[in-house]
């Protein structure tokens, strides 16, 4: 997955957030937990965006280890409102695999640039 794949798809993840967002139940349960992962879940791409900007390795490793904690975070959110509910939405759902496997890729993108970083030394 290159550069490109991924600013498209972390973009449709947060659009994909919002949509849930508005189908949330409009109570103070939902209210607080969603606006935690409309946070989050926005925050992804705005970083990934940021590091594709990055001026340095160093930079980059940065902005990384800043989109990697906000897509995990968003699997914590996203996995109180499923568990708090009496039955799943399948939106959710969706949202959380989503967010599981850019967890995965930027865990993996890291460990590769962070490698990267120490052999060049």
């Amino acid at each position: 997955m290159n550069q490109d794949d991924l600013l498209k798809r972390t973009k449709h993840f947060a659009l994909d957030a919002i949509l849930l967002f508005n189908q949330l139940p409009k109570n103070d349960l939902f209210r607080t937990l969603g606006k935690q992962f409309l946070r989050a879940s926005t925050s992804v791409g705005a970083n990934y965006r940021a590091a594709s900007l990055a001026r340095s390795k160093k930079e980059f490793y940065a902005k990384l280890c800043i989109v990697l904690e906000e897509a995990d975070e968003c699997v914590y959110w996203l996995e109180l409102m499923e568990e708090s509910t009496i039955h799943s939405e399948e939106i959710i759902k969706k949202l959380k695999q989503e967010a599981q496997e850019l967890v995965l890729i930027f865990s993996k993108s890291r460990k590769t640039v962070k490698n990267s970083l120490n052999s060049s030394r």
